[in-house]
C-alpha cells in the first residue's frame, strides 16, 4: 500500500529542490551579460529599481497584513468552538492553521517576486544572443515560483495534518471532520492573503498603467516604456506585484481550499482509511514531476516556436496528469464507498477528476480564443475602433458577455458529471483535477510579467531594436497565455467554490444532526441568494473606483513631472520614478481594506443575524454571479489589449494613427476589468466560502438570532 503521507512529503521536498536549481540558472547569469559601461550602468539602475520598489511594496503590505492576521486569528480562536467536543478548543488550532497558511502564502509571493525581479534585466541581456536563451530566462523564472508554491502548499498541507492529528489524537475516526474542520483554516489563512495581495497589487498596477498610458501615450504621444514618463518604473513594478505575488497567492488559495473541501468531505467517508482520507493533497503533489518532465520536454529554438511552447506545456502536463493518476486513484480509493446514501466508485472518482482536467484544459483554451489577437473576435474589437472610442467600447463589452456562454456549459457538464458519478466528494475532486497542473499554470503567468518587464527595460537602457522585437514576441506570446491563465484561475475558483459549497453544507448538517433544506421556496434562502447576486457586483464597482482613484492621483503626479521637471522631453532631466511608485503602493493599500472588509464581514453577519441557511443562499448567489462577472470582465479587458497590441503591429493604421488612439483608450478601460476586478471575483467567491467553512461551529451555535 502506498504511503500517501510519505509521498507527498517526498514530491513536496522534490518541488522544492527543483525551485532551488532554476533560481540558480536564473541568478547565475550576469545582470549585464554583454552590455557596454554606459548600458551597464543604467541597466543596474532601472533593474535595482524596479526590485526595490516592489520589495518596498511587499513590505509594506505585509506589515498591514501581519497585524490584520494577528487580529482575525483571534477572532477564530474566540468564536469557534464545537459542543460536540468539549474537551478541545478547536478555536486555538483553528487560528494555528490559518496563521501557518498565511505564513506559506506569503513565502510564496515573497519567492515569486524575488525570481521575478531577479528575472526581468537577465531575459533582456539574453535577447542580445538569441530568442531562445531569452525564452529560458523567462520560463525558468516562472518555474521557480510554480514549484516552490505547488511544494509549500502540498508540504504545508502535510505538516498541518500530522502536526493537529497529533494534538487531537483522540478524537477518534468518528470525529475526523473535527480535524478536517480545524485543517480548512489554512485555506482560509492562504486565501485571505490572497485576497488583499490581489487587489492591492491590481490597483498598485493598474493605477501606474492607466496613469503611465493616458499622460505618456495618448496626451505626450511618446512610446510605451519610454524611459522619460515618470510612470513606467512604477508600471513595471506592477506587473509583478499583480501579476506574480498577486496571482500566485491566488492560485495557492486554490490549491489550499479546494483540497480542504476535499479533506473535509472524505473524513466523513473515508474516516478510518487515511490513504484515501489524503488523497487530495496527493493531486496536487503529483503535478510536481508531471510538470519537470514536461518542462523538459518543450523547448525553444525558434521565434516560431515560442507561442506554441507554452501552449504544449499546458497539453502535455493534463495527458500525463491524466495517465498517471489513473492507476493511483484505484490504489488509493476504495472500490466502493457510500456517501449520502448512495454507492460510487474509484473508476467513479478518478472520471471525476479527469472531467475537472479537461474542463480547465477547454476554459483556458476558450479564454484564448476571445482574447488572442490571431483569432476573429479581438480583430473584430480591433476593426471597430475605425469608427472610434465609443465602437471599441460596445464591441469589447459585447466579446466580455458573449465569451460567457461556452466556458460555463464547460463548468456546468463537468459539475453535473462529476455529481453524478461521485456525488458532494467527485465536485470537489473535479476542482483539484482543474487544479492538477497548477505547477505549469503558474510557471506560464509568472513567464509573463518577466518577458513584459524583460521588454520595458531594453527600451529603458536603449539597446538595440532587435532585443525589443525578441522580447515582444515572448510578451505576446505571454499576454495570450496570460489571459488563458485568468480563466484557468476563474474555472478553479467556481469549482473550488462549489466545492467548498458541498463542504459547509456537510460540516453544518453533521454538527446540527439534520439535513439542511436549501428550497428556493424558502424566504429567507430566495432573499440571502439575492444577497449574494449582488455581492460581486459591489465589490466590481469597489475596485474599479480605487483604481480610478489611485490612476486620478498617478495623472496628474505625471502631468506635474513633465511640466515642471526641466528637459525631461528631451532627456536632459530626470523623471521622479520613486514618487509614482509611493503613489501607486500608498493607493493600494489604502484602496484594498474596504472590498476586503465587505467580502470577510458579510458571511460573518449574515451567518449570525439569520443563520447557517442563509450563509449558503448568499454563497450560491455569489458564485453563480461572480464567476459570470468575473470571466466577462477578464475577457473583455484582455480583448481590448490585444486588439491594442494587433493594431500596434501595423494593422488597421499601425500605431499613432486614430484607430491606434481609440484601441488605447479601449484598453485602458479594460486594464482594470481584467488585472483589477475580473481576477479579484476569483478570491470574493472561494474566501466566502471557506470562511463559511472555518465558521460553521460558529453559525450552528450562535447563529439566527433574528429568527430566534
Amino acid at each position: 500500500m502506498i504511503s500517501t503521507i510519505g509521498l507527498t512529503v517526498a514530491l513536496s521536498v522534490l518541488g522544492l529542490a527543483i525551485a532551488v536549481f532554476y533560481m540558480k540558472r536564473v541568478t547565475d547569469i550576469p545582470v549585464d551579460m554583454g552590455l557596454e559601461a554606459e548600458q551597464s550602468d543604467r541597466l543596474k539602475f532601472i533593474h535595482s529599481a524596479i526590485a526595490d520598489g516592489a520589495m518596498a511594496f511587499l513590505k509594506q503590505e505585509y506589515k498591514f497584513l501581519t497585524i490584520f492576521m494577528i487580529a482575525f486569528g483571534l477572532l477564530i480562536a474566540v468564536a469557534i468552538d464545537d459542543a460536540h467536543t468539549p474537551q478541545y478548543h478547536e478555536g486555538i488550532y483553528t487560528m494555528v492553521a490559518f496563521l501557518f497558511g498565511g505564513l506559506i502564502s506569503v513565502a510564496s509571493g515573497y519567492i515569486g517576486m524575488k525570481v521575478a525581479t531577479q528575472g526581468n534585466a537577465r531575459t533582456t541581456v539574453s535577447a542580445k544572443k538569441s530568442i531562445s536563451g531569452a525564452f529560458d530566462v523567462a520560463i525558468n523564472s516562472g518555474a521557480v515560483m510554480g514549484f516552490a508554491l505547488v511544494g509549500l502548499a502540498t508540504l504545508g498541507l502535510v505538516v498541518i495534518y500530522v502536526v493537529m492529528s497529533a494534538l487531537m489524537s483522540d478524537l477518534g475516526p468518528e470525529n475526523n471532520h473535527i480535524l478536517m474542520e480545524v485543517i480548512a483554516g489554512f485555506g482560509l489563512g492562504g486565501s485571505t492573503i490572497a485576497l488583499f495581495a490581489r487587489v492591492g497589487g491590481g490597483i498598485f498596477t493598474k493605477a501606474a498603467d492607466v496613469g503611465a498610458d493616458l499622460v505618456g501615450k495618448v496626451e505626450q504621444g511618446i512610446p510605451e516604456d519610454d524611459p522619460r514618463n515618470p510612470a513606467v518604473i512604477a508600471d513595471n513594478v506592477g506587473d509583478n506585484v499583480g501579476d506574480v505575488a498577486g496571482m500566485g497567492a491566488d492560485l495557492f488559495g486554490s490549491c489550499a481550499e479546494s483540497t480542504c473541501a476535499a479533506m473535509v468531505i472524505s473524513a466523513v467517508v473515508f474516516a478510518a482509511d487515511p490513504n484515501a482520507l489524503l488523497y487530495p493533497i496527493l493531486i496536487s503533489a503529483v503535478g510536481i514531476p508531471i510538470s519537470l518532465i514536461t518542462k523538459l520536454i518543450v523547448s525553444v529554438k525558434t521565434e516560431d516556436d515560442v507561442a506554441p511552447a507554452l501552449m504544449k506545456l499546458l497539453v502535455i502536463s493534463s495527458v500525463l496528469m491524466a495517465v498517471v493518476m489513473y492507476p493511483l486513484t484505484l490504489q488509493l480509493i476504495p472500490a466502493s464507498f457510500e456517501l449520502g446514501g448512495d454507492t460510487f466508485s474509484n473508476m467513479g472518482v478518478y472520471l471525476c477528476f479527469l472531467s475537472g482536467l479537461v474542463s480547465g484544459l477547454a476554459v483556458g483554451l476558450l479564454t484564448g480564443y476571445y482574447t488572442s489577437e490571431k483569432y476573429a473576435p479581438v480583430q473584430e474589437v480591433a476593426k471597430s475602433c475605425e469608427t472610434g472610442v465609443a465602437t471599441n467600447i460596445i464591441y469589447g463589452l459585447a466579446l466580455g458577455y458573449k465569451s460567457t456562454v461556452l466556458p460555463y456549459i464547460c463548468i456546468a457538464i463537468s459539475i453535473f458529471v462529476s455529481w453524478e458519478l461521485a456525488g458532494m466528494y467527485g465536485v470537489a475532486i473535479a476542482s483539484l483535477g482543474m487544479l492538477g497542473t497548477l505547477v505549469i499554470a503558474l510557471m506560464i503567468d509568472a513567464y509573463g510579467p518577466v518577458a513584459d518587464n524583460a521588454g520595458g527595460i531594453a527600451e529603458m537602457v536603449g539597446l538595440e531594436s532587435e532585443v525589443r522585437r525578441r522580447t515582444d514576441i515572448l510578451d505576446s506570446a505571454g499576454n495570450t497565455t496570460a489571459a488563458i491563465g485568468k480563466g484557468f484561475a476563474i474555472g478553479a475558483a467556481i469549482l473550488t467554490s462549489l466545492a467548498l459549497f458541498a463542504a459547509f453544507i456537510t460540516i453544518s448538517e453533521k454538527l446540527m444532526g439534520a439535513p439542511i433544506t436549501m428550497s428556493l421556496l424558502d424566504p429567507m434562502v430566495f432573499t440571502s441568494v439575492f444577497i449574494g447576486a449582488v455581492l460581486p457586483f459591489l465589490f466590481t464597482a469597489m475596485t474599479m473606483k480605487s483604481v480610478g482613484k489611485a490612476a486620478f492621483a498617478m495623472i496628474e503626479e505625471v502631468r506635474l513631472q513633465f511640466r515642471n521637471i526641466p528637459g525631461i522631453m528631451e532627456g536632459t532631466g530626470k523623471p521622479d520614478y520613486a514618487k509614482c511608485v509611493a503613489i501607486s503602493t500608498q493607493a493600494a493599500l489604502k484602496e484594498m481594506i474596504a472590498p476586503g472588509i465587505l467580502i470577510m464581514g458579510t458571511p460573518l453577519v449574515i451567518g449570525f443575524l439569520f443563520g447557517v441557511e442563509a450563509v449558503a443562499g448568499v454563497l450560491a448567489g455569489s458564485l453563480v454571479c461572480g464567476g459570470v462577472l468575473a470571466i466577462s470582465s477578464s475577457n473583455s479587458g484582455g480583448a481590448w489589449d490585444n486588439a491594442k497590441k494587433y493594431i500596434e503591429a501595423g494593422n488597421l493604421g499601425g500605431k499613432g494613427s486614430e484607430e491606434h488612439k481609440a484601441a488605447v483608450v479601449g484598453d485602458t478601460v479594460g486594464d482594470p476589468l481584467k488585472d483589477t476586478s475580473g481576477p479579484s471575483l476569483n478570491i470574493l467567491i472561494k474566501l466566502s466560502a471557506i470562511l463559511s467553512v472555518v465558521f460553521a461551529p460558529f453559525f450552528v451555535q450562535y447563529g439566527g438570532i433574528l429568527l430566534g
